[in-house]
């Protein structure tokens, strides 16, 4: 059946990442709340429209999970899993990177993909915020 229209809610993918100074726990839970509701802002969700978000980091974070940042947040029956960024050569380091799987009545065009600190860098196509509409 073709899209019912903007009301209808769809399986969308968001993409974020953001830096982190220290591996240290209180830095990679600030930096997965800000990361997360920055995403949220942008894409104008409630927890109840999350359905679940894969988190990774790079081998250099190994301190603390950014799940138990997104838990603080209240996110607390939303599926949350954590794993290790492959370890490529040169690739930004200090990196938690998140994909969250939401319903949304945007399409795919209007979600708004969020990269802040250096990681911007990973996609600097996507790393200025458009203006709210």
């Amino acid at each position: 059946m073709p899209n019912a229209g903007r009301n209808s809610r769809s399986l969308r993918a968001i993409r974020g990442a953001i830096t982190v100074a220290r591996d240290e726990p209180a830095a990679i839970y600030d930096a997965t709340i800000e990361l997360l509701s920055e995403i949220v802002a942008r894409n104008r969700l409630v927890t109840d429209d999350v359905i679940s978000v894969i988190f990774t980091v790079t081998p250099d974070l190994t301190s603390a999970f950014p799940a138990l940042g997104a838990r603080r947040m209240g996110w607390l029956d939303v599926p949350l899993l954590c794993t290790m960024e492959i370890p490529v050569p040169g690739a930004l380091g200090r990196c938690i990177r998140a994909l969250l799987y939401v319903e949304s009545p945007r399409p795919r065009a209007e979600i708004q993909h969020v990269y802040l600190g250096a990681a911007e860098a990973l996609r600097p196509d996507l790393s200025v915020a458009p203006p709210v509409s």
